[in-house]
C-alpha cells in the first residue's frame, strides 16, 4: 500500500487531496513536527531535507510534490489527472506545474520566510513588498492563461489545477489580493472539490489520533 508522510496544513495536502481524487488506498503517516521543523531522526531517513511530503511506494521513495502527483497520475492513468506522455497536452501540463513552483508560490514562500519562518536576524522585510508585486505578476499570467476556460488545461480538471488551487489557497491564508475574476471563481470551484474536504478531513484526523 501507498505511504504518504506528511503534516497538515503544508503543501504536503497536495499529495492528499491527489490520493482522494484517485481514490487510491494509502496510508496516511503523521510526521512528527517540532521546533526543528520535520527533523526526527526516523523521518530524515525518508527525508534527509526534513520536509514534506514523502511518498513511499515499494522501494521508491519520492519527495516533492509535483513530482508525487505527477507520478500518482501516471501510476493511476484511467483516472486522467495527468495527461499523456509525450502529448500536448502534457506539454502544458507541465508548463503549468512548472509555472507554479518557479513563479506563482515563490513570492508567498519568500514573503513567508521572511516574515515568521527564517531567524529574526536573516529576514529582510524590505523584500516582502516586492514579493507581494511579484505575485500580482504571476496572477495576470495565470489569469490570461486561464482566459474563460473552467480548469487550466480547458474543460477537464487535472493534478496541474491541484498545483495551482492549494497555492491559491495559500495566498488567501496569507490576505494577498487576487483581483483577477477568472481566478477567484477558478479557485472557489476548484477548492470547492468534495477530494480536497475528504483530504483535509483525513489530515485533521490524524493530528487528533
Amino acid at each position: 500500500m501507498l505511504q504518504l508522510h506528511n503534516y497538515p496544513r503544508t503543501r504536503g495536502v497536495r499529495v492528499t487531496w491527489m490520493l482522494e481524487e484517485l481514490g487510491a488506498e494509502y496510508e496516511f503517516k503523521l510526521v512528527p513536527a517540532s521546533d526543528a521543523g520535520f527533523a526526527s531522526k526516523e523521518f530524515l531517513q525518508i527525508n534527509p531535507a526534513g520536509k514534506v511530503p514523502a511518498l513511499v511506494d515499494g522501494d521508491l521513495i519520492l519527495t516533492e510534490s509535483a513530482a508525487i502527483v505527477t507520478y500518482l497520475g501516471d501510476k493511476f492513468p484511467e483516472k486522467r489527472l495527468v495527461p499523456t506522455p509525450a502529448t500536448a497536452a502534457r506539454a502544458k501540463y507541465d508548463q503549468w506545474c512548472y509555472f507554479v513552483l518557479s513563479e506563482l508560490e515563490q513570492p508567498l514562500w519568500t514573503k513567508g520566510r521572511h516574515t515568521f519562518v527564517l531567524p529574526p536576524d536573516k529576514r529582510v522585510p524590505a523584500v516582502i513588498k516586492t514579493a507581494e508585486w511579484e505575485f500580482q505578476k504571476a496572477l495576470d499570467i495565470l489569469s490570461q492563461g486561464l482566459g474563460g476556460n473552467r480548469y487550466i488545461l480547458g474543460a477537464e480538471f487535472s493534478a496541474a489545477d491541484i498545483l495551482i488551487g492549494q497555492t491559491l489557497l495559500w495566498a488567501r491564508v496569507a490576505k494577498q489580493p487576487m483581483d483577477f475574476q477568472n481566478i477567484e471563481h477558478y479557485a472557489d470551484r476548484v477548492l470547492g472539490r468534495d477530494a480536497l474536504q475528504r483530504a483535509r478531513a483525513r489530515e485533521a484526523a490524524a493530528l487528533e489520533s
